[in-house]
């Protein structure tokens, strides 16, 4: 697998993660809960986003990688 298709993923799924804490946090916080399937399509959706915004804008953020 291409290196940056990967970490391209790998960011999809870092979004798609950090969404789940901050709902869980809101669970516990508010005492309200969220349908499970409710919080699986918008981690999916989120995922996707993160993942697709990282490998569009990919060349144009800088960054430390070696050439």
């Amino acid at each position: 697998m291409d290196p940056a298709t990967k970490s391209s993923l790998l960011w999809g799924v870092v979004g798609a993660l950090s969404f789940l804490v901050l709902v869980q946090g809101y669970e516990l916080f508010a005492g309200v809960g969220v349908a499970v399937t409710a919080k699986a399509g918008v981690a999916l959706a989120v995922g996707a986003a993160a993942a697709l915004l990282t490998h569009v804008a990919r060349d144009r953020l800088p960054g430390n990688e070696s050439p």
